[in-house]
């Protein structure tokens, strides 16, 4: 029987395959929050709502999402049809935002928040271990790719939002931004309903049958002791309060202190999510190559120089120049950072890391929206920023002192009992 890490016959093109309607799927997870950001300053204006209510809205979406990631991983490995998973998720992510399209409350939009951050915890555990899996010799380019799709959902959503905008109102968008992920759910549920994770054991032979609940529990608190989850982990809490504070206050930077229109400032977050796209793949190859450490160090160093580099420029064009080169560093590390920790995790405990992963991201997420907010309402928006370099550079920390390599196989390769 032929094993996924051995590239013969028809197997690996029918997975990848698999593997471009999953990255398709996942561009549309990504569609719907890179649209919200957008929104987020006319939502704000409509409701009078000060810039730690706005960040509020998008830490409740993580925080939530924080909670629920570690019980999403736990599930996700102990059910087997992942591909039904998908299409839940997907559809679970849309139906809030559709509400938030009809809302007038503060409290409702952190509601639906909140069910966006519960919804969006399927996802990554699921889509990221199996495509793993399928190519265990390249997973950091094969989990790259499936990266690529959320930089093509994060990139084209607020163009596409920016210019809908000039003729609708927001929440006319937020209406029509639902239609293309509802319609990718069905066609997930149609063509990879049935679709399974299968480890398999170091010998080529299929693995033991599917464990039940216990045994997942049993493993997870193993899991909990890998060294090299926790240093990625910990970068990673440093990492997100950087993205989720650019998110949130980059475009209403551009909105309010350079005065773009939601066109031109879609045009410029369309720009940071472009620039990351074609960094995924390049740096998801070389991670392969020469090494995850390497490659996600130097990107974070980079990260922290350029955005140096935006809070001199001020409110000059300049300011706006820095913004691809931003994206190029600093969203092509995602898919690196995913890779190395299943290097260092068994395939079946693999929803559970990537879900712990994604539970600690997800809680940086909750808190850097809400600090930059703090930092605008006291010292103005610019400040910002420099909490932004400080949690990149500290992050990268981490990274620095994460166990070598040669720590990592004594539990990847750990027995499947």
């Amino acid at each position: 029987m032929t094993d996924f890490a051995v590239p013969s016959g028809q197997a690996p093109r029918k997975s990848f395959r698999e593997v471009w309607l999953i990255t398709i799927g996942h561009a549309l997870t990504h569609w719907y929050p890179a649209t919200f950001y957008l929104l987020l300053p006319l939502i704000g204006n409509e409701l009078g709502l000060s810039y730690v209510q706005i960040g509020s809205i998008l830490t409740t979406q993580a925080l939530c999402g924080a909670i629920s990631n570690i019980p999403g991983g736990l599930l996700v490995d102990s059910v087997g049809r992942k591909g039904l998973l998908m299409a839940i998720s997907l559809f679970w992510i849309g139906a809030p935002y559709l509400l938030m399209g009809f809302s007038y409350d503060y409290w409702l939009l952190l509601t639906c928040a909140a069910l966006v951050g519960i919804g969006n915890n399927l996802w990554h555990p699921t889509a990221i271990p199996l495509l793993a899996q399928h190519f265990p010799d390249r997973k950091g380019l094969a989990v790259s790719i499936h990266g690529m799709g959320g930089n093509v959902g994060d990139a084209v959503a607020p163009f596409v939002a920016g210019a809908l905008l000039g003729y609708l109102t927001w929440r006319q968008v937020v209406v029509i931004n639902v239609i293309p992920g509802i319609a990718m759910a069905v066609l997930l549920l149609v063509l990879l309903g049935g679709m399974q994770s299968k480890p398999r054991a170091a010998t080529g032979n299929v693995a033991r049958p599917k464990r039940s609940f216990n045994d997942v529990l049993r493993d997870f608190r193993t899991l909990l002791q890998n060294r090299v989850l926790i240093f990625l982990c910990a970068s990673s809490v440093f990492r997100s309060m950087t993205h989720g504070g650019l998110m949130a206050f980059l475009p209403i930077y551009l909105a309010r202190e350079m005065n773009y229109s939601p066109l031109w400032i879609g045009a410029a977050m369309a720009a940071l999510q472009t620039a990351g796209f074609i960094a995924s793949p390049i740096s998801g190859h070389l991670s392969d190559k020469m090494g995850r450490r390497q490659i996600i160090m130097s990107s974070m160093g980079v990260t922290a120089v350029i955005i140096a580099f935006m809070i001199m420029a001020g409110q000059s064009s300049a300011f706006v120049f820095f913004i691809a080169f931003l994206g190029f560093f600093f969203f092509s590390i995602r898919a690196v950072l995913q890779a190395w920790l299943l290097d260092a995790t068994p395939a079946n405990m693999g929803g559970s890391a990537i879900g712990v992963l994604f539970a600690i991201q997800s809680l940086g997420s909750s808190i850097g929206p809400l600090v930059c907010g703090a930092i605008a309402d006291s010292y103005g928006l610019l400040a910002t920023f420099y909490f932004l370099v400080a949690t990149i550079i500290v992050a990268n920390m981490f990274i620095f002192f994460t166990p070598p390599p040669a720590e990592e196989p004594r539990y990847a390769q750990a027995p499947a009992e």
